[in-house]
């Protein structure tokens, strides 16, 4: 059986772009993404458009336009994100079964980290999506927490032909003693929920010389607020404190932050760590998976995973960081 993304050609792309009445001067680039397919796309005496064509069967597009909307809000307010673009007041269109949106195309480097005034400076933005993220919550995308990213996640890679029989029991018993904890340290903490970029690593932060500006908010939920920080923090945990200090300089110019959702650190590591190994098995019949992941078939990923996976519950135990006084 074919994927539905073998029918996705390049002259489908084109069409898709010339029915919203541009005009593509036959440039079309394939980018970095597995979940969605996105290229960049060449316009006749314009800059270009970037073009996501959503994977069938994953959003509705009530979940599609919520986050749109949010994109749009946060634009409106002068917050560095990219929004997608409107024709005839509307931003989701469907071309021979695809879906799809266009973006206008903005370049950039990745952030330097290790510069704490950049970290401030991607604090203040962080914090100012968040206070408009806390206006309301989404009501068709997902909650960060134990059922979607958790237990749902589990209950796929158990069902996988790909799990190892051998690793069969020991994934079952471990990735449910970490959903266990995680649930429990959620409930110590009770965070509030808001509205959040939901997958904000470095990789999704493109720099300029005007400053930071955020990309793919696809993964948009609903969640707590340090679901949008830690993945910035690396190295020990004296290297994440100094980290975290300086996003909390700039971000609580304007949004209050929990201190006790630092507590939730290891804890949406250790559901992002099920989510991911969830997504390589969920999407293995798309072709562009083995290809691009060769090694997740292989019997020596599910031992170093599982391994993974007992230290990660270790770390769920161990003191969260502690900002400086």
């Amino acid at each position: 059986m074919t994927h539905a993304y073998e029918r996705l050609t390049h002259e489908r792309v084109l069409d898709a772009v010339e029915s919203l009445g541009l005009l593509p001067d036959g440039h079309v680039m394939a980018l970095n993404s597995y979940e969605n397919r996105v290229f960049q796309i060449g316009i006749e005496d314009d800059e270009g458009v970037v073009g996501k064509f959503y994977r069938p069967g994953r959003w509705t597009n009530e979940a599609i336009l919520e986050e749109h909307a949010f994109s749009r809000a946060l634009a409106a307010e002068e917050i560095p994100v990219i929004p997608p673009l409107v024709f005839d007041g509307r931003t989701l269109f469907e071309l021979e079964g695809f879906r799809f949106t266009l973006f206008p195309r903005r370049g950039g480097r990745s952030p330097d980290l290790e510069n704490p005034e950049n970290l401030e400076w991607i604090g203040r933005f962080i914090g100012r999506i968040h206070l408009l993220g806390q206006a309301k919550l989404f009501r068709h995308r997902p909650q960060m927490g134990s059922d979607w990213y958790g237990w749902l996640a589990r209950d796929t890679v158990l069902q996988s032909p790909l799990l190892p029989g051998e690793y069969r029991e020991p994934y079952q018993q471990i990735s449910t003693e970490i959903v266990e904890e995680v649930e429990r340290l959620f409930a110590q903490v009770q965070p509030d929920n808001i509205r959040l970029h939901g997958d904000c690593h470095p990789g999704n932060i493109l720099w300029t010389d005007a400053g930071p500006h955020f990309v793919d908010m696809d993964d948009s939920c609903n969640g707590p607020a340090i679901q949008d920080l830690w993945m910035l923090l690396s190295g020990d945990r004296l290297d994440m404190q100094i980290q975290l200090d300086a996003l909390l300089e700039g971000y609580r110019a304007f949004h209050d932050f929990n201190t006790a959702e630092l507590a939730l650190i290891e804890p949406l590591r250790s559901l992002r760590q099920l989510h991911y190994t969830a997504w390589l098995a969920k999407r293995w019949d798309d072709p562009a998976f083995p290809l691009a992941f060769p090694w997740f078939s292989d019997s020596s990923y599910w031992s170093g995973y599982l391994s993974d996976l007992e230290q990660q519950l270790l770390r769920m135990k161990e003191p969260p960081l502690r900002l400086f006084p």
